[in-house]
This record gives structure tokens, sequence and C-alpha cells, in this order.
């Protein structure tokens, strides 16, 4: 879903301590500056605290959590004991990077030490209180934020930290009391309601949350957070967002913005009936003007498997910006749909001219090799992709089905089926890890089937599970089994035709069940989904 939220913001507007330069990770030349007068000056005075907090302090800035730790240890071993404002920043520091890398443990010492410093602090108690929210400690999360308000009675931050605690402690009515007190200090504040909105999800009100998420983009149209909450709720809430929507658009049906948000969501979870709608209502009534708009009803289009309406639409997207790689990719998808492949080559070439490393161009033009035979310049292609993009799993896949099948290398095929298992920000329990396929593409199938049944075990909002699930068990050659995910995945809604009826893509797809009456059948059963 990352680039579908980046999509919709634009759419609205291990290492060592050293006192020697270390290589730099950070690009900003005027921080790489700053750090080299830094690395200068500890060279000449290594016990030169306020140097090592400083450069702590700017590696922290820009995420550098191994190296910030490091620097504000050094500031620590050489700060003298009286100088209590240093090491309470210090403390502070190292509290907060402990934090950003779930050590709350050690967080929680560092900010102990930091209010024994200083008592009156507000940002060492509200630090400390929500670090023992995340160790579940409820009762001293309480005290501390009880302590804020008593040093603010008009604390935001304290009621809705209490009112965390009471929502853990099953309190749910005076939880529902603090956050009614928390906005009526400043009912203006967008940010206020995207607050109100997390704890309400904590209570399981998913259609408060909501409501309230719609109301903080009705405060401020542009406010990027608010959007992007909203659309991460629908991931895994998607009724009651897309209710809380309907309401929205019902009180103010001319407002663009909550239809062209119900429509993205709806596209992103596969419901493209309702997107197409919706876009189209946006259009005709001139709620909104925006080329993306017309490259949304294509994919969808494309989706439903409506190809020279998706060409069409693509077309009239790329006649009112003719720089956007993906809108060229998406040209070229649909015209190899359309068995039109000399198009499509030249439509995946134009959107590698506007940007040469964009990895959906690398692999769609790999694909139209591919289709023509051509599997050595295939290869190279989402080599490519794999340097540009090393955590995609379905790069990795593919260039493995390509080496395996085509091109007879099934050892360096293994190679790369094998580093999918080895993508660490990867979540295992998440189906587009694809950690399943690439276990049964090294033949450890039992792992492959336990992982397969474990994701089944978890929810499928929109049918994607099933579908995947389809294609896992059509590979390992059990249709009875494939065709039951099948018919889930329609019962959730799942209405990519495309998926369905004509992707042969590498090695994740139906096209085995193509054949089989049965699916025939369930596919004239739900082709309601389809709009037929």
């Amino acid at each position: 879903m990352k680039l579908f939220r980046n999509v919709l913001l634009i759419a609205f507007a291990a290492m060592t301590a050293t006192t020697e330069p270390v290589a730099a990770v950070i690009d900003n030349p005027i921080t790489q500056a700053v750090i080299a007068v830094y690395d200068k000056q500890l060279r000449e005075n290594p016990n030169d605290y306020m140097t090592w907090f400083r450069r702590a302090n700017e590696y922290y800035r820009h995420s550098e959590y191994v190296r910030a730790l490091d620097d504000v240890d050094h500031a620590l071993a050489c700060a003298p004991t009286g100088d209590t404002d240093l090491r309470f920043q210090a403390y502070m520091l190292r509290a907060g990077i402990y934090n950003q890398t779930g050590k709350h443990e050690q967080a929680l010492a560092d900010l102990n030490s930091a209010v024994s410093l200083d008592g009156s602090s507000y940002a060492a108690l509200y630090q400390r209180a929500n670090t023992q929210f995340e160790l579940g400690n409820y009762g001293p999360a309480r005290a501390d934020y009880t302590r804020l308000q008593r040093f603010n009675s008009r604390s935001s931050e304290a009621l809705l930290g209490l009112a965390r605690c009471s929502v853990k402690e099953n309190n749910l009515p005076v939880a529902t009391d603090y956050l009614e007190q928390a906005v009526n200090l400043d009912p203006n504040n967008g940010e206020i309601y995207i607050r109100r909105a997390n704890v309400r999800r904590m209570m399981g009100d998913h259609n408060g949350a909501v409501d309230d998420l719609i109301l903080a983009i009705s405060l401020n149209a542009k406010d990027p957070k608010a959007i992007q909450t909203l659309v991460d709720y629908g991931n895994t809430n998607y009724t009651a967002t897309m209710t809380g929507l309907t309401n929205a658009i019902k009180l103010a049906p001319e407002n663009g913005l909550y239809r062209y948000l119900r429509a993205s969501i709806a596209e992103a979870h596969f419901n493209y009936i309702s997107a197409i709608d919706d876009f189209e209502k946006i259009i005709n009534d001139r709620l909104y003007s925006y080329h993306g708009l017309y490259a949304s009803l294509a994919r969808c289009l494309y989706g439903l498997g409506r190809y020279d309406e998706a060409l069409a639409q693509i077309d009239t997207a790329l006649g009112q910006e003719s720089n956007v790689a993906d809108y060229f990719v998406l040209r070229s998808k649909i015209l190899r749909a359309l068995n039109r492949s000399d198009e499509a080559i030249q439509a995946a070439a134009r959107g590698l001219a506007v940007d040469g490393s964009y990895v959906p161009g690398l692999v769609e033009m790999a694909l139209n090799y591919i289709d023509q035979g051509n599997f050595k310049e295939a290869n190279s292609l989402l080599g490519e992709a794999g340097m540009a993009d090393a955590l995609d799993p379905s790069v990795l896949l593919l260039r493995s089905s390509v080496l395996s099948e085509k091109l007879n290398q099934p050892v360096a095929a293994r190679g790369f089926s094998e580093q999918v298992l080895e993508i660490d920000n990867l979540d295992p329990d998440n189906v587009r890890s694809l950690r399943g396929f690439a276990l049964l593409d090294l033949g450890r199938t039992d792992e492959a089937d336990a992982w397969m049944e474990h994701i089944l075990q978890g929810p499928d909002y929109d049918g994607l599970v099933n579908y995947y699930a389809a294609c896992y068990y059509t590979l390992r050659d059990n249709p009875d089994r494939a065709l039951e995910c099948v018919e889930n995945s329609l019962k959730a809604g799942y209405s990519d035709n495309h998926n369905w009826m004509n992707n042969n893509d590498g090695r994740i797809n139906v096209s085995y069940l193509r054949d089989d009456l049965r699916f025939l059948q369930l596919m004239q059963r739900y082709n309601s989904i389809f709009g037929k």
C-alpha cells in the first residue's frame, strides 16, 4: 500500500565508536560538513563531551541510531557530574534512541535518571509516561500523566494518555470522558481528532475513529497525516472506512475529496465497480480536476479486463501529463493484454525514458521480453530492477522463474528464491511477503504449506489473501483446495478479472485452473462483482 498512499498524498498536495571520520550515510552536504567539523574537533580532543553530544544529536536527527547511541554514551562518560543540564539532555537523547529502537526498559532507566535531575520537566515526564505505557505499566503511566495535568491543566497529551490507560484497564466510560475533555480543549485542531481516532481504534470503536479522521480532513483538506491515517484504516477496517466516507458524502455531496478518497480506497481493495462510479462522478460533475483520475479509471478498467476502455482513459491521462513513468507502464500492461506487443514495448520504453530506474517500468519491460522469448534481456532487466529495489520479493521470484524455467540456471534461480527469505523488513505474516512461494521454489514444501495455512488463518478483508492462496495451491497441484480459495476470494469481493482470467506472468497466477469447468462456473456465479 506504500505506493498507493504516496499517490494520494501527491494528489493533495554495525558500528564501533571512533574519533575518526566514518563512512557517510547521510547524503545532505550541509550535514556532512557539520559532521566533518565534529570529527576534527574530536580528533583534537577526544574528551570534548559537548561535541560528542552535538554529533549524537545530528545522527539522531537523521535516524542514525547506532552512531547516535555510541556518541551519547561517550558524552555521558566524559561529562562532569556537576554539569546536570548536559547530563539531563543526554539522558533524554539516549532514551529517545532506545525508544526508537524498541528498547523501552533501557529508555525507562534513562528517563528515571532525567526526572531525578529535573522533576519539573514536562518533556521528561511525558516521555516516561509514554514509555511506561509501552511497557504495559499502566499504573505508573497514569501517575505520570496525572502529574502532567497538575503542571498544565489544559494538557491534551495528559488527557489522551489517561484515556489510553483507561482503555487498557477496560474502563471505557472514563476513557470516553477523557477524550471529550481533550477535544473540547481545542475543537478546531484537526490533530486532536486524529489522536482521538487512534484511541477509539484501541477501544474497538471503528466507526467513531473513521468519523474523527474525516472530521480532521474536513478541518484541513491538505493534511497528509489525516489522509494517510484514513487510508491505512481502510486496510484493516474497510467497511467502517467506506461507511464513514459514504455518510460524509451524503452530508457534503459536492465535496470531491471525500469521493476521491472513497474511490481510491475502493480501488486499492479491488472493488473496481464502486471506484469507477466515484471517479466518473468526480469527472462528470467537475468536482475535482486531476489527470490521475483518468489513470485511476484506467487501472480499474484494466483490472476488470475492459482493456479498450482502459487504454482510452490512460491516453487521456497522458494527454494531460506526459511525464509520469507509471502511466506509460500501465499503458504497456494494457497493450500487452491486447496482444499489441510492439506498442507495449514502446510504452514501457517511454516510461523508462522518464525514469530509467523505475522498478515497475523495468519489470514491465522484462515481461514484454519474456512474452517475446528474449529471456536473457528480460533477466538483465530484472537484475537492474533488483539493484534498484533489493527488497521486492515479486521481482526476485520472477527472476528466479526466468532463470529456472527459461535459461536453465537452477542454481542461480535458487539463490534469488533464498533472498526472499532473507529480507529482514518483510512481515512473514503478510501474504505479500511471498514467503511460501519462495519456500516452494526451494523444495521446502512442508514449511511452505504451513506458511500458507497460517496466512489463511488471518483476516482477508478484500479477497487478496485467498487469491494468492489459489495461486499457491495451483502450484501445489491441489485444484480442489485452490478452487475453495477462489470462491472465498470472490465472496470477499476480489474483482480483479485480469488476474483471474488473463494474468500469466511468472509462476504466481491461476492459469492452470482456467481449463477447469468448476473455475469457470465460479466466475460466472460471481460475475456481479465484475459489473456483468
